[in-house]
């Protein structure tokens, strides 16, 4: 057996903006979103929510259900850093009260980070079977009011207990990379929103899907009739449907049935929108918890894409019996149960502006999830277990 996913969890925040009314905010037709993107809703982090927040409330399930006493490590993926020096693991850690043996390490590599923290979690299970690794994947997609990016924005985080003896998905030993030094997305330090050149970055991820899967057939030995499933970076659900055509063209991928081998995976993220690094990994817990077929024993294409750029083609097989250890219906209440935003009240969180004096600020209380953001202290950040 190869090491794994063995148990997933998926948080979004308790608010969210129906294109709809961003749409007609922003006096376009909806169908630029909805059919356009594939976008339906983007989920709204509140100004006590940020990414330690939401990663803490994904991994807790997972603490809860299977004890912290074998992690030797917490990994955080995000491009939503939340300090220059200190990890956001390190919250996190303390707001699971995770053991002091536990390693705690935030990675970044654009969406990208989390898929590379799966295969250093996955090397380290392999060579100390009896121990797990936890990674959470957590981010805030947000651009600037009016950006042609706006309707792509979310947020949300996924939580992975890494081991070697998984329960959900094995992962292959095979994989096929691509890394260039491109500038179609990029956040600088003086600036909270993102920068993009969205055609653009279109393109390298297409070209980097083309080189990453050529690379992953030749290290594997497979073609696409390995797969009965795959699952893409999902800057936008409508991405998938651009990726699998892409390879139809240039890989010779078939066009009969391509639409059910994504449509399982999508759900999820087009009622979040944009979570960067946990996407990819928000599409699989949809597939797997969404499809009326039982995956058990079946292979399941990831691709994953940070742009600047790294991408990766990958693959893993569902084990049999892993429904026993999702989360479905606590995921799909937690999406039902959001509070719907009108315009007026997104465009307020948007622009209320994090205090940057450093002084004493205590944050007011939206619906967040176990955990909230409560304020500042003296330049520290200060969290609160509800």
């Amino acid at each position: 057996m190869n090491p794994g996913i063995d148990r997933l969890s998926f948080y979004c925040p308790a608010y969210a903006l129906d294109l709809r009314r961003l749409a007609e905010a922003r006096g376009v037709d909806p169908d630029k979103y909805l059919s356009g993107l594939g976008q339906e809703t983007m989920a709204v982090a509140p100004p006590d929510e940020d990414i330690v927040t939401m990663a803490a409330s994904a991994a807790l399930p997972i603490v809860e259900a299977d004890g912290a006493d074998d992690f030797d490590w917490i990994l955080v993926a995000t491009e939503t850093g939340v300090d220059q020096s200190k990890a956001a693991a390190t919250f996190v850690h303390g707001l699971l009260e995770l053991p002091s043996t536990c390693s705690a390490l935030e990675l970044k590599q654009a969406c990208y980070s989390a898929t590379a923290a799966l295969h250093m979690a996955c090397a380290w299970v392999a060579a100390r079977p009896d121990r797990a690794v936890l990674i959470v994947a957590s981010d805030i997609a947000r651009y600037e009011l009016c950006n042609p990016g706006e309707p792509t924005q979310g947020a949300g985080a996924v939580a992975m207990r890494i081991t070697a003896r998984p329960r959900v998905l094995e992962i292959d030993p095979f994989r096929g990379v691509h890394a260039d030094d491109v500038f179609d997305f990029w956040r600088p330090n003086y600036r909270e929103e993102a920068l993009v050149d969205g055609q653009y970055s279109t393109r390298m991820y297409l070209a980097a899907l083309t080189a990453a899967w050529e690379r992953y057939g030749a290290a594997s030995g497979l073609d696409w009739t390995a797969f009965r499933r795959q699952c893409f970076h999902l800057p936008f659900t409508r991405m998938a449907e651009k990726a699998m055509l892409h390879l139809q063209r240039t890989a010779r991928w078939p066009s009969e049935g391509f639409r059910d081998r994504i449509a399982d995976g999508l759900a999820y993220n087009r009622h979040t929108g944009n979570t960067y690094a946990a996407s990819l990994y928000e599409s699989l817990t949809c597939l797997l918890e969404t499809a009326a077929e039982d995956l058990a024993g079946a292979r399941v294409g990831l691709f994953s894409y940070g742009s600047g750029c790294t991408a990766e083609f990958f693959s893993g097989v569902v084990r049999p019996g892993y429904r026993e250890v999702l989360r479905a219906e606590a995921h799909r209440r937690q999406l039902a149960d959001r509070v719907a935003l009108d315009y007026r009240q997104y465009e307020d969180i948007v622009r209320l502006p994090l205090p940057k004096d450093g002084g004493e600020h205590v944050f007011a209380q939206y619906r967040t999830g176990p955990f909230r953001f409560a304020g500042l202290s003296q330049h520290k950040r200060v969290y609160e277990r509800l």
